[in-house]
């Protein structure tokens, strides 16, 4: 989940548009359209010229890093091993749809803001403080990853075999995903505020304090004009977290926030950091559920991305006379490749990932859906994680303009729960909508924001959950179960509705 606000609204309408579409077309020729006068835009498989290929990967690579770079910072994971392995594993999604099924899904994939809440938790837990996590606290988070991309993968799976969506709506209805999208938000309000404050980071002296807000405060204020008043200025409208960090940066320096003392002491060309997953830790069991089951929160994202960027494939496609590539019809495949994505990621140390809707928005202003410049891209951010001043350059930025950042960043994943349960059209007068939700909220932000590390303190199972049960996961496997208890044992209402 980037840092744009993704269109959800249209999902549904895009959904039934392409499923309508392309449901007969399922194991058959694409259809030709009528030849028409050639169009400016390159189609999934097309190969731009070489120079213009590495162009718009750098195009790619620079709408990717402001929210990959973030993620990174908040999850305290080193940014030039999550460019560099994010890097790979888009290429190696890319690569494994073309295998699959001989064309390219044009979809750049990033870190996801839906697992900081997770991660946070069990940082807190292991007593991590400086900016970067130990390897070895890295090897028990990236464990969650491995599951995050298991999941992914088995859900694809079902769906490729129960052919289609629905199967799985009925497991990860709006009303569990709506909910558990919003508590991963505004879960993490308090984080945000801490590290605005200071508090984060043992900050007391009043003085100083007001310093930190006033940095916070500007890069908030600025991240909100540039997303409000860019809008529709071309190139620089997609790029307005980027630019209040650049902002909230310059102010900070006067304020004496910014350490310069760290520049110079890396390599221009050094490795990034590898680090293995470990499964023997007494947290692991923990992040497994804890990290992995956040999942549920990204598949309604990638599948919309996938609808949204299908659309506008076959307009493209329409525009030049070409054969239409209804890329709607592998969702299965699509968030299997999102779990693919993910086990890379957690095997070499980087945080897990979705497909980007800015990169979406990117093809779609530029016409541009070429699998070939994504993969361009890709390489490009796997060359970046090499380069040791540009570490130096991301570790200086001041905690302060991060926690602006984020007062503005985990409220959209917050209102994107929203959004969903609007573009399914949630009915909220229903007892039994407002009962999954409720419980799903409370428990999940009650319970991350009222206890220590967000861990319910539940005294069962704590071999399993030494510290406590993770707060959201806990609110989102209560939430499917009580679905699923209304599956098995129908309401009076659904009942009556089916009879007649």
């Amino acid at each position: 989940m980037g840092w744009q606000t993704h269109n959800v609204l249209n999902c549904s309408f895009i959904q039934n548009h392409l499923l309508k579409t392309y449901s007969s077309e399922e194991g058959s020729h694409m259809a030709t359209t009528a030849k028409k006068p050639a169009v400016m835009g390159y189609l999934p498989n097309d190969v731009p010229p070489f120079g213009q290929m590495v162009l718009l990967g750098f195009q790619h690579v620079l709408t990717m890093f402001p929210a990959t770079v973030l993620c990174a910072i908040l999850m305290k994971f080193p940014v030039s091993t999550v460019l560099t392995i994010t890097g790979l594993g888009t290429v190696v999604a890319l690569l494994g749809s073309k295998f699959a099924m001989g064309k390219y899904i044009p979809l750049y994939y990033g870190s996801s803001f839906s697992y900081i809440a997770a991660v946070t938790a069990i940082m807190q837990a292991k007593g991590v403080e400086g900016p970067v996590a130990p390897p070895e606290v890295i090897s028990v988070v990236t464990a969650g990853f491995i599951a995050t991309g298991t999941i992914n993968i088995i859900v694809g799976l079902i769906i490729r075999l129960s052919g289609g969506k629905e199967a799985i709506d009925k497991i990860l209805p709006p009303i569990v995903t709506g909910p558990v999208a919003c508590t991963i938000g505004i879960g993490l309000g308090a984080a945000a505020l801490n590290m605005a404050s200071g508090a984060c980071c043992g900050v007391t002296d009043p003085v100083m304090q007001l310093k930190w807000w006033a940095a916070a405060t500007v890069t908030l204020l600025a991240a909100f004009i540039f997303s409000v008043y860019l809008q529709g200025k071309g190139f620089i409208g997609m790029l307005p977290i980027l630019l209040a960090a650049i902002f909230g940066y310059i102010v900070a320096i006067p304020l004496g926030l910014v350490d310069f003392s760290q520049f110079g002491k890396e390599a221009l060309i050094r490795a990034p950091t590898i680090t293995f997953p470990v499964f023997n830790d007494p947290l692991t069991a923990t992040v497994i559920v804890g990290v992995g089951i956040m999942a549920i929160a990204t598949i309604p994202e990638s599948t919309a991305h996938l609808y949204q960027i299908s659309l506008y494939v076959d307009h493209l496609a329409e525009e030049q006379g070409r054969e239409k590539y209804g890329l709607a019809r592998y969702i299965g495949l699509n968030l299997m490749l999102d779990g693919l994505n993910d086990l890379v990621n957690g095997l070499f140390g980087s945080t897990a990932g979705t497909n980007y809707g800015e990169n979406n928005s990117l093809m779609v202003i530029s016409r541009n859906y070429s699998g070939p410049s994504l993969l361009a891209a890709g390489v490009i951010a796997i060359l970046l994680g090499f380069i040791g001043p540009l570490a130096e350059a991301v570790a200086s930025i001041p905690t302060a303009v991060s926690g602006g950042l984020a007062i503005y960043l985990f409220g959209v994943i917050g209102m994107q729960g929203i959004a969903l349960m609007m573009a399914e059209k949630v009915n909220l007068y229903d007892p039994k909508s407002l009962a999954i939700g409720a419980a799903i909220l409370i428990i999940g932000i009650g319970g991350n924001i009222g206890f220590n590390g967000g861990f319910l303190p539940i005294p069962l199972l704590q071999g399993v959950f030494p510290y406590g049960w993770p707060a959201i996961a806990t609110g989102a496997v209560v939430g499917i179960v009580l679905n699923l208890i209304t599956m098995a044992w129908k309401p009076p209402m659904e009942r009556a509705a089916v009879e007649h």
